[in-house]
């Protein structure tokens, strides 16, 4: 069970001679409420825009994928500087809080584009914009405010957290559309009001400064400059390598979407199934997220992150093997092997690079491997979809298996053996605290 710090700053707790600290921090509970109820809202929309723009507005599936492709791919790049903007001053929390917001006007914004094309597009622009401006701050001040022999469990609670939202949304959308006889305009509406409430929770419950790490009695050690430049991080070698591994598996990584494709392909599912199979690996997601990152934290994130690969490899080897029988041979170990995915890798990698990145300079680093991982994944996603159009499925899923078998030997060789233990730039060792192995 998971006890919430009562003050309003958290002090990080040092871990108990049986494991890592068994309480998470208050910050972490608030940011992972913060993203719960955001994710409701977000999915709220996100699991009926392509049933709006496409059937109720006409767009054509081209038009959609080229928008949300671009505006996707826009997020990636304003990482960036919503990392940068949040390590000036430590604005952690008034940045991320911009972006929830942003987010949360988007839903307004389709409101009142009533079906004009440049108002919808102007309105997934703001929403794309504000997830890409908070995700950075927000997981920086996960690592600010926890130990760092914890940081698995840390963002493995969050993360569970925020995927619970990731489920109730379209759950709350397909409600919505069943009670108001396809109302679209009622979802953008509930959708509204509940990110606002996102919004709201962030400032009432989120402290606004983080403590640093503490200091061990050794000689006074002038500290690091604020102010940062955005990529100062790539000066270090440990994070270099870590963002070249993460870049490298990222660009064997096809997406969800396609996996849900070749689902449907192989096992013929009706249309109207489709939406639901997220809500599968989502799940699982839930379920092992936590426990996920307490093993991170007991045996060294690198080999966690390696292994929830290995499970997205069984994933293309499962989607080429010639099952026969009832579909849920086939759709239950994907859904599965993908969620372990997510829940090994998405939380794990945050919780690896963090204790490596400088305190004032955490927010721009993390956001610098979080736009790696996205544009690999962007250009993975489009060759795939150029080798299918090509080649066909089976040629083109064969050929991701491939470059992922390459991309996992890269990882292994390049990621550091304990990067949690590294000292950041601009600190002595003396100020990391001591890391307990396993």
């Amino acid at each position: 069970m998971y006890l919430a710090t009562t003050g309003r700053r958290d002090t990080p707790v040092r871990p108990r001679s049986g494991g890592a600290g068994r309480r998470v921090p208050g910050t972490v509970l608030a940011l992972g409420t913060v993203s719960l109820v955001t994710d409701i809202s977000s999915e709220m929309v996100t699991a009926v825009l392509p049933l709006y723009l496409v059937l109720g507005l006409g767009l054509s599936p081209l038009q959609f994928g080229f928008l949300d492709g671009l505006f996707n791919g826009v997020a990636a790049v304003v990482r960036l500087l919503g990392g940068y903007a949040a390590d000036r001053g430590r604005g952690h929390k008034r940045v991320a809080g911009l972006g929830y917001a942003l987010s949360a006007l988007s839903r307004l914004g389709l409101l009142l584009a009533g079906g004009a094309t440049a108002g919808i597009a102007a309105a997934l622009a703001t929403d794309r914009v504000g997830k890409g401006i908070r995700t950075a701050p927000r997981d920086a001040l996960i690592t600010l405010s926890s130990p760092p022999e914890a940081l698995g469990r840390s963002f493995g609670v969050h993360r569970a957290m925020d995927t619970t939202g990731a489920l109730l949304g379209p759950l709350a959308a397909f409600a919505l559309l069943w009670a108001t006889a396809d109302a679209y305009d009622a979802v953008f509406v509930v959708s509204f009001c509940v990110g606002l409430l996102g919004v709201l929770l962030l400032v009432l419950y989120v402290p606004g400064q983080q403590p640093d790490p503490p200091v061990r009695p050794d000689p006074p050690v002038r500290p690091a400059p604020r102010g940062r430049k955005p990529f100062e991080a790539l000066r270090d070698p440990a994070f270099r390598r870590i963002l070249a591994a993460a870049s490298m598996l990222g660009a064997a990584t096809i997406g969800d979407a396609f996996v849900y494709l070749l689902l449907q392909d192989r096992l013929d599912l009706p249309v109207s199934w489709f939406p639901l199979l997220p809500l599968g690996a989502a799940a699982c997601y839930l379920l092992l997220a936590i426990p996920a990152g307490r093993v991170a934290d007991r045996v060294g994130r690198r080999l966690p992150f390696l292994y929830g690969h290995l499970a997205l490899l069984g994933v293309y080897a499962t989607l080429l093997a010639p099952v026969g029988g009832p579909a849920l041979l086939l759709l239950v170990p994907v859904l599965v092997l993908l969620g372990v995915f997510y829940a090994t890798t998405d939380g794990v990698l945050m919780a690896l690079a963090g204790p490596v990145l400088p305190t004032d300079g955490r927010a721009g680093g993390l956001a610098v491997l979080q736009t790696g991982q996205a544009l690999a994944r962007l250009l993975a996603a489009a060759g795939f979809g150029a080798a299918w159009t090509l080649w066909g499925p089976g040629p083109a899923l064969w050929a991701a298996l491939s470059a992922l078998l390459a991309a996992l030997a890269g990882g292994w060789a390049l990621l550091p053996r304990d990067p949690s233990g590294t000292p950041a730039p601009g600190q002595p060792q003396a100020q990391i605290p001591e890391r307990r192995t396993a």
